[in-house]
């Protein structure tokens, strides 16, 4: 008898390894996307957007829940832009300069609704201001920074003169290259100084309605403050900066 449960036991546990080996892989055939940029999965679960030690909109802090969902493992470079408006003809970014920019920089002089149109061409979207938090802390709930609390430039590329390209420094406990740093990275979200007030507890979407789209992480130049992972910034739709890029984010089936 106990050698007959044991086999009905082992048959059970092989179905489950095999439906958990299927579910994994077709997860990962979700995941390939017209860009061809590598993503990783960033598991659903629980976080606390804001901190009561920053800048005023970056209060109350609050718990939400975020949906699992993928993002590139990068900023989308010049070269895929690149890719993106031969296969469009799309426009170019303002400070084009193929004869000096470098193919792995990532691209620049994006507006809102350049970083759109390509997250759509990608078979991708733009990350909710909660999904791009979420994925900079890396799995780590603690610290100013993904890494911890005090300043390090071997993770992020800030106080410094310029762009590096893409994957130059150290990820973070997901795998994510230049969460913080390099250029700052647009959200999905409208902008509203008070909207953390507003505490929506699962995948929130930002405000229906505004002037400003959200901006996160940083650039090149900004110093320790700027850098936080609570710091939030903003810039009109159509503002094409030097310093602005973005990352891709791809719902979970």
């Amino acid at each position: 008898m106990k050698a007959y449960i044991l086999k009905i036991l082992s048959t059970a546990i092989i179905v489950l390894c095999f439906e958990e080996i299927t579910i994994l892989a077709a997860e990962k055939k979700d995941s390939v996307t017209r860009d061809d940029v590598s993503m990783v999965l960033v598991p659903g679960g629980k976080y606390f957007m804001g901190t009561e030690n920053g800048d005023p909109d970056e209060t109350p802090i609050h718990e939400v829940y975020v949906d699992s969902f993928y993002i590139d493992v990068q900023e989308v470079t010049v070269g895929q832009y690149k890719t993106f408006m031969e296969s469009t003809g799309h426009k170019k970014p303002d400070y084009w300069q193929p004869e000096l920019d470098r193919l792995n920089d990532p691209v620049a002089g994006v507006s809102w609704y350049d970083a759109k149109a390509y997250a759509e061409w990608a078979g991708k979207r733009l990350p909710t201001e909660a999904e791009w938090g979420y994925a900079a802390h890396g799995g780590s709930m603690k610290g100013k920074y993904p890494w911890g609390d005090t300043p390090d430039i071997s993770y992020a590329n800030f106080k410094s003169f310029g762009i590096l390209p893409v994957k130059s420094l150290k990820p973070n406990g997901y795998g994510i290259y230049d969460m913080i740093g390099n250029v700052w990275e647009w959200c999905s979200d409208w902008y509203d100084s008070d909207y953390y007030r507003v505490k929506t507890e699962k995948n929130p979407q930002g405000p229906v309605m505004g002037t400003y789209k959200v901006l996160r992480g940083g650039a090149w130049y900004c110093d320790d403050k700027e850098v936080r992972l609570s710091n939030r910034f903003f810039a009109l739709p159509d503002n094409k900066s030097y310093n602005i890029g973005f990352r891709c984010v791809k719902s979970v089936k």
